[in-house]
């Protein structure tokens, strides 16, 4: 059986995000970042470690991982083998360790041991990314930004509210038709809808936007019945 494309209607126009998002937070009125952490060098080192991995299993680790490495300085100085053994659970567990010890070591060497507080400074540090420094800025920083994710991705394009495949290019959409102090709140919400409604295969009779979707889910052909002879 060859099963049918989704169909993507065209983009909704900018006016009607800000009312889908509206509905979306409502739905979900306490996203928030689901990692767990105390400082902006917790919640860097965790969203290194989230890569490929769910929340759930890197806040089960980080606490051993922080008692055993409470700041950039220890983490840095970490042995590699006994750091892995800590990390291992998070899977690709040996190029994470060489990613959490390269930006610790880069940011005791060139931020004094204190994580730095721009997107260009952050994006130097081994295993960081874009979408790890919004994280870091809009949840430790308390400066507005927007993270896109896979979530983000399928979710907006689904809606309608950006098209494309390029992080950047999507949160460029985002941000220029919401207003800069929520967000990091937008991105918490269309993460959490992303996770628990708007899947892969996607849960729409739970969506509280089903109506304004731009998404069509691909239905499946009716079973021919088959013809004696």
């Amino acid at each position: 059986m060859v099963r049918r494309r989704p169909t993507v209607r065209p983009a909704q126009p900018a006016a009607k995000t800000p009312r889908i998002m509206g509905n979306l937070r409502r739905q979900h009125p306490k996203a928030d970042a689901e990692l767990r952490f105390e400082n902006a060098f917790q919640l860097l080192a965790a969203t290194i470690l989230s890569a490929q991995c769910t929340d759930e299993r890197v806040n089960e680790v980080a606490p051993a991982l922080f008692t055993a490495y409470p700041d950039a300085a220890s983490l840095a100085a970490a042995d590699e083998g006994a750091l892995e053994v800590l990390i291992k659970s998070t899977g690709f567990y040996r190029s994470k360790a060489r990613s959490l010890r390269g930006m610790a070591a880069s940011v005791v060497a060139d931020h004094a041991g204190t994580v730095p507080q721009s997107r260009d400074a952050l994006i130097t540090l081994s295993g960081v990314g874009r979408k790890t420094a919004n994280v870091v800025l809009g949840h430790a920083m308390g400066e507005p930004a927007m993270p896109v994710d896979r979530h983000v991705l399928r979710v907006a394009n689904r809606l309608g509210i950006a098209r494309g495949d390029d992080p950047e290019r999507v949160e460029e959409q985002l941000c220029a038709v919401l207003p800069r102090r929520g967000w990091t709140r937008a991105s918490d919400t269309l993460i959490l809808h992303g996770r628990r409604v708007c899947k892969p295969k996607p849960l729409c009779d739970r969506c509280s936007v089903q109506q304004e979707c731009a998404f069509i889910p691909p239905s499946t052909p009716p079973t021919k019945r088959r013809t004696r002879r």
